[in-house]
């Protein structure tokens, strides 16, 4: 869900305020643990409160996974929960545009009412979802499944789309499911368009990347066309240019092929169809490839054959490639340069592990969408899908969206075709805490409480052998005429009764029994209706919830995880600690720095693969057709009308995603300037400061312009989390947006080139 390596701001493991005195009051001096909600990694932290303001933050020393690490973002939250506008009161929207505040029990008829009369009328695969958390909520998401159950919608989509669904389409061919680097203790660590200096990923990021830079036995390559803060830390910086990476990563596993660096036992042991992938890759050109990346032949020979001696080694892709030309085809090629080194189930290499419950689905299948056939990868359509599907006179258009917690009128690609389709829909209701930009396109929006005044988690349990959970408790008591996601969605499941009052009163007495007798009559209720389980979390939330200790209603559908959990890992749940899925249960519940539920063996890993014969297929047709195809595949997509190559949504010090509704967080960089190499800058005539004119096929913005040889000539960036229509009026930076355009996507997976637009950049006059 992203300093510089000269003069960042370090890793917090004390006081974050850098204040040891003692505070002014009791109620103060407390402590209160929770988690930070803007990257996947949620670093445990701990508050103190003065009213509602955060006055201090630091890092839980006693976090099960953070372990007191935190960066410097997450020490400006304050700006989070109490920097931007709240909504307090739903609001609907009238005939001639504006917003009028009604109450809740208005609101939640209204648009029940309003949900079924589309779906009476036009079916409810036509109601499209979108959303269901960020980087720091997921519980709400978890009882959406039921509105959507009830209404019979069956597409929907999520930022994922926007970034990991050919990852995963390619993990469901390989291994089954998602893999994770262990970086900690890899040999080699390879980080492919991913800076975790300033978008972590990796568990205490900057700790780790120091570390490695620090040890003569490890290494760091590094392949991207920015020489970022990582890159500075690197030992090979494979400085590719933009949009290239499919032909170094081809190069690379050349190399390994051609040299006889694979791990020849690891491949005839373990894996299928091997011979088919080395056929490919013995009859690269590696030279000509070095020459399309723009990297010398000797720098990739140098990095297989570090790769290729080393004990372990770990690799992490991210958006800087999976926004950008041929991802799909660039996550193959990155799996398999650790498949065919033997990089799989052992210490510091790639390893699946467990998880609460995954984010999307692994298949193979290819689902299509009704209206153009785009790609259904993890049952998630492509965002850049989206407008297409509603703007045509096709009768299973969508007709309606049900938006929560998320902003797509500002973070998918060409907004203003996005906004258009919003304002086509018969129905938009959003979910939300603050009037964003796609809620001001909205029918009614419904005003959800912040994530740190209810219970809280994220489903974001990617680690191996140790994987942990964190429940949050509410900081604050939710502000007046607010409710938490999980109450707005069984309101509208009650209010469109899609479920019978006998099974609603069965369950509420059993649980009032006892956890045990509650699971008998839940098992006894779906052997007489299956329909139920997928109304199963609000059925938890109404009838389990009510006797959760602490009104910790919403996570009661951790229960029934918990029960997933034992089932699919008994023996690592076990070795965590917890003997029954009860006891894990109750360990959420209670752990405040959050609980390991499972612990693997590395041999476990093996397990986790669902082929029969426990043997990795390493060939993937569609993507060898399109490895073979590199030698006709343009490497170019600039042109002379538009020459440069922008990367829309930089990850850097003081961005993050835009639930920060607050300009004046951001200590650096307040603009968010237009970073442009010093070559190009003296050709368009702009010093540090001046203001260029930015042009895509589908925009143009103006941005102050920052001139570092960070970038490589003929590329520039701008960052994430800008251009927000904020109460005062005033926008700050460039809504990136308005510039990329969304018909530029990934063959496969549909995955927008938010990395890669072509652009033409000039000076502003008078400047």
């Amino acid at each position: 869900m992203s300093t510089g390596a000269t003069g960042a701001a370090e890793p917090r493991h004390d006081n974050a305020t850098g204040d040891r005195s003692s505070p002014g009051s009791a109620a103060q001096e407390q402590w209160h643990k929770t988690a930070c909600i803007l990257c996947e990694n949620n670093c445990g932290l701990l508050v103190q409160l003065d009213g509602r303001r955060f006055a201090k933050i630091r890092g839980d020393k006693e976090h099960v996974a953070s372990a007191g690490y935190t960066c410097n973002k997450a020490l400006r939250l304050d700006h989070y929960q109490n920097g931007g506008t709240r909504l307090t009161s739903p609001l609907r929207r009238e005939a001639d545009g504006s917003f009028t505040e009604i109450d809740w029990d208005t609101a939640i008829s209204e648009v029940a009412a309003r949900l079924r009369a589309v779906r009476d009328a036009h079916g409810g695969d036509t109601i499209f979802f979108y959303g269901g958390g960020g980087q720091g909520n997921h519980l709400g998401g978890a009882y959406a499944g039921a509105l959507r159950r009830a209404l019979g919608s069956r597409y929907r989509s999520s930022a994922l789309a926007q970034e990991k669904t050919g990852e995963g389409w390619v993990d469901a061919h390989l291994t089954g499911g998602h893999t994770t680097g262990n970086f900690e203790h890899a040999e080699v660590s390879v980080f492919l368009g991913k800076n975790p200096w300033q978008s972590h990923g990796v568990p205490r990021a900057r700790t780790i990347l120091q570390q490695i830079a620090k040890d003569p036995a490890r290494a760091m390559i590094v392949v991207d066309p920015v020489r970022t803060e990582t890159a500075d830390l690197a030992d090979i910086h494979l400085q590719v240019r933009p949009g290239t990476d499919a032909w170094c990563l081809a190069a690379l596993l050349a190399v390994l092929v051609q040299d006889d660096l694979i791990d020849h036992g690891f491949l005839a042991e373990h894996t299928g169809q091997a011979e088919t992938v080395l056929a490919a890759l013995r009859g690269i050109d590696i030279a000509g490839y070095a020459d399309i990346c723009g990297v010398p032949a000797d720098l990739l020979r140098a990095a297989a054959h570090r790769i290729g001696a080393a004990d372990s080694v770990a690799t992490y892709e991210d958006l800087g490639v999976q926004q950008s030309p041929n991802s799909t085809l660039i996550s193959y090629l990155n799996k398999l340069l650790w498949l065919l080194t033997g990089n799989f189930a052992k210490p510091g290499a790639m390893q699946p592990h467990s998880w609460m419950v995954p984010l999307a689905g692994y298949s193979r299948d290819i689902k299509r969408s009704p209206v153009t056939g785009a790609p259904v990868l993890g049952g998630m359509l492509p965002c850049n899908s989206i407008a297409e599907e509603i703007l045509t006179d096709h009768p299973k258009r969508f007709r309606a969206m049900i938006i929560d917690s998320a902003n797509p009128a500002h973070s998918l690609a060409d907004s203003t075709t996005f906004r258009a389709a919003l304002d086509a829909l018969d129905l938009v209701v959003v979910i939300d805490v603050a009037l964003t930009e796609t809620a001001r396109h909205a029918d009614y929006v419904l005003p959800a409480a912040s994530q740190f005044e209810k219970w809280e988690a994220t489903f974001f349990n990617l680690e191996f052998p140790h994987n942990s959970f964190h429940l949050r408790a509410p900081l604050l008591d939710p502000l007046p005429g607010t409710l938490p996601e999980p109450e707005i969605y069984a309101r509208l499941v009650r209010e469109l009764g899609a479920v019978g009052r006998t099974t609603h009163t069965v369950l509420a007495a059993a649980a009032k029994l006892g956890r045990r007798p509650y699971a008998m009559a839940f098992a006894a209720l779906l052997a007489t209706d299956k329909k139920i389980a997928g109304l199963a979390p609000y059925l938890l939330y109404e009838t389990l919830g009510p006797t959760l200790p602490e009104n910790a209603r919403s996570a009661s559908v951790l229960w029934a995880l918990t029960q997933r959990v034992a089932k699919l890992y008994p023996a690592a749940m076990r070795r965590a600690g917890h003997r029954s899925a009860d006891a894990l249960f109750d360990a959420i519940l209670a752990g405040r720095s959050g609980v390991t539920f499972t612990v693997d063996d590395y041999a476990d890993a093996w397990d986790y693969l669902p082929h029969p014969d426990r043997r990795i297929p390493l060939a993937i047709p569609q993507l060898l057709d399109a490895l073979r195809a590199l030698d006709t595949t343009p490497a170019t997509h600039t042109s002379a009308e538009y020459p440069f190559v922008l990367a829309a949504g930089e990850r850097r010090s003081f961005t993050a995603n835009t639930i920060f509704r607050d300009n004046s967080w951001r200590r650096r960089d307040p603009q968010g300037a237009l970073r442009l190499n010093p070559d190009d800058a003296t050709r368009l005539g702009v010093s540090d400061g001046d203001r260029a004119r930015i042009t895509t096929h589908r925009g143009t913005a103006i941005a102050a312009v920052e001139i570092t040889d960070r970038m490589q000539p003929g590329h520039a960036s701008l960052p994430n989390g800008l251009g927000l229509d904020l109460p005062d009026g005033d926008r700050v930076g460039v809504a990136a947006n308005e510039l990329t355009d969304a018909t530029r996507r990934d063959a496969f997976a549909g995955t927008p080139w938010h990395k890669h637009v072509p652009a033409r950049i000039e000076a502003m006059p008078g400047e």
